[in-house]
């Protein structure tokens, strides 16, 4: 810390020492050496720019190299994370997304401007834009066979329990309908190109489909997420009326575990290698020849390890199928091996730890009942 007196130094050093304050305000970072000066809050560097964007709200400083007078130590004293939380998170829908620091930035910026800047969750009972169980708008498509984005009509609905969009803004028939409990969204900002990116996925006929689409405004966008959520959330409070409410909580919206390219050869452990597009999504594994395909080329169920499925590290001696990559993970079914390449070790690592993070999990008897169609789909 740049100049300041000894007193103010201590001081501010002891507030910053604080439990509560351990770790980021809003995206729970540890080790946040960052403050507002005028919210009280302690909060990680990547945090501080976003604050830095709303300098109507908050004034951010430095613990470390900023210089802290008396009168801003002591509203930091008087403040720190806990009692700011309880004015500014009083309220929070049990269904909104609350970011970590693993997230993406439009869904970070999004709650911190939500908290600070439109003070959503400070009163109870409050009117936001995605709790009303309807929502209507246009969001920019991806066209499954070209490749385009288009503006696309999409409506939300709780009291028919589904999403559907349209491809022209006054027409009647939706593209498709799609039952809520069946939809899965998740940001990819990367993937798809956009900061705003998101990608919403589906079941149909038991397999995987997938949308992706963004808005020009990261608000947008994130309300359309939580409005899915909302959606479900009370879908699932009516089908499963004894589950609680952290229990519903867990099965809303979920991000892949695992995502990335490997290589794949076929059944017979023979053919060439190919390099495909993996996602991870629990217990689907699916690939894909193109990251942003609408469906997979195929899918593979990963059961728990107490019903005969393992991962190990390498490739069976004598594999004869050409492979460019030289990083191996085995997948053991109990029908068949399913073999896999990674081009790092670390990704090799990174996907070994994804699937023993499954494996290890005891099967819900929805997961028998997937197993058993892939099994008969096989």
């Amino acid at each position: 810390m740049a100049g300041g007196n000894e007193r103010s130094m201590k001081a501010l050093k002891e507030v910053w020492k604080r439990a509560e304050n351990s770790l980021c305000a809003d995206c729970g970072k540890p080790d946040p050496d960052w403050a507002s000066s005028t919210l009280g809050v302690f909060i990680c560097l990547s945090c501080s720019g976003i604050h830095r964007n709303i300098p109507s709200i908050s004034k951010v400083k430095s613990l470390k190299m900023d210089y802290w007078d008396d009168a801003q130590v002591q509203f930091l004293a008087k403040h720190g994370n806990a009692v700011t939380k309880a004015i500014y998170e009083a309220h929070i829908p049990i269904y909104y997304y609350q970011p970590t620091y693993n997230d993406c930035q439009v869904l970070r910026e999004q709650w911190i401007r939500a908290k600070y800047e439109r003070k959503e969750f400070t009163e109870p009972g409050k009117q936001l834009p995605y709790s009303d169980g309807v929502k209507e708008g246009i969001l920019w498509k991806r066209g499954r066979d070209n490749g385009q984005f288009l503006p696309r009509k999409f409506v939300l609905s709780e009291r028919e329990g589904c999403l559907k969009y349209f491809t022209k803004q006054d027409g009647k028939e939706p593209k498709i309908n799609v039952k809520i409990d069946v939809i899965n969204a998740t940001f990819q900002p990367e993937k798809i190109g956009n900061p705003n990116g998101l990608q919403i996925t589906y079941l149909k006929e038991n397999k995987t489909r997938n949308i992706f689409v963004y808005h020009e405004s990261g608000k947008e966008v994130v309300d359309w997420f939580n409005a899915i959520r909302s959606v479900q959330f009370h879908y699932l409070k009516v089908a499963f009326p004894i589950a609680s409410d952290h229990e519903i909580k867990n099965r809303l919206t979920r991000n892949f575990l695992k995502e990335g390219y490997m290589e794949k050869t076929g059944p017979k452990q023979r053919e060439a290698f190919k390099k495909r597009w993996f996602t991870l999504d629990h217990r689907r594994l699916m690939y894909f020849k193109d990251p942003l395909d609408a469906f997979a080329k195929g899918e593979v169920f990963v059961g728990s390890g107490e019903n005969g499925y393992s991962v190990q590290k390498g490739l069976p001696s004598g594999t004869q199928g050409n492979f460019s990559w030289h990083y191996g993970i085995t997948i053991v079914t109990p029908d068949r091996e399913y073999l896999f390449t990674c081009e790092t070790e670390t990704d090799q690592l990174e996907w070994i730890r994804a699937f023993t993070s499954v494996i290890n999990q005891a099967m819900t008897p929805q997961e028998y009942a997937i197993e058993a169609y892939f099994k008969f789909k096989s």
